[in-house]
């Protein structure tokens, strides 16, 4: 697994497996947000695979998918309040990382998160957020 800690409320990685849950629950998580819609690609594990092992594992799911259709306020809403209900980390998978880098990134500036701060940790996991720039500094306000 290739896990990019953002902060210490979230990580992200790129697909997970149901046989990673078990490893991700010792290693601290205490939720897993599932950014990818089923049957993305040939081969990927079902959402209700990852499910089942999370709630195995003790651990919280959330299905948040993101297609190329891209984000929507209640994909932000959702995120932001994942992070807002887990009494710990939180990890959260796509295809890449990206898209969920981007959705917490959003759900921070919703939440009033200053923008710079916000991109800095994106880039400090290894994502570049300048793309979603704007949206940033418009959710957060201009803050």
């Amino acid at each position: 697994m290739n896990i990019r800690p953002v902060d210490d409320r979230i990580s992200v990685a790129p697909q997970i497996r149901p046989e990673d849950v078990p490893a991700l629950a010792a290693a601290g998580f205490v939720g897993i947000v599932n950014n990818r819609p089923d049957d993305e690609e040939p081969g990927q594990p079902f959402g209700a695979e990852i499910r089942a092992a999370a709630e195995a594992a003790g651990l919280s799911y959330r299905a948040i998918p993101v297609t190329h259709a891209g984000f929507s306020h209640p994909q932000v809403d959702a995120m932001a309040q994942v992070l807002a209900d887990a009494n710990g980390p939180v990890l959260a998978y796509c295809r890449s990382g990206t898209r969920s880098c981007n959705l917490w990134a959003l759900a921070a500036a919703k939440q009033g998160g200053e923008p710079s701060a916000i991109t800095a940790k994106g880039a400090g996991a290894g994502y570049d957020l300048s793309g979603i720039r704007p949206l940033l500094d418009q959710l957060s306000g201009g803050a």
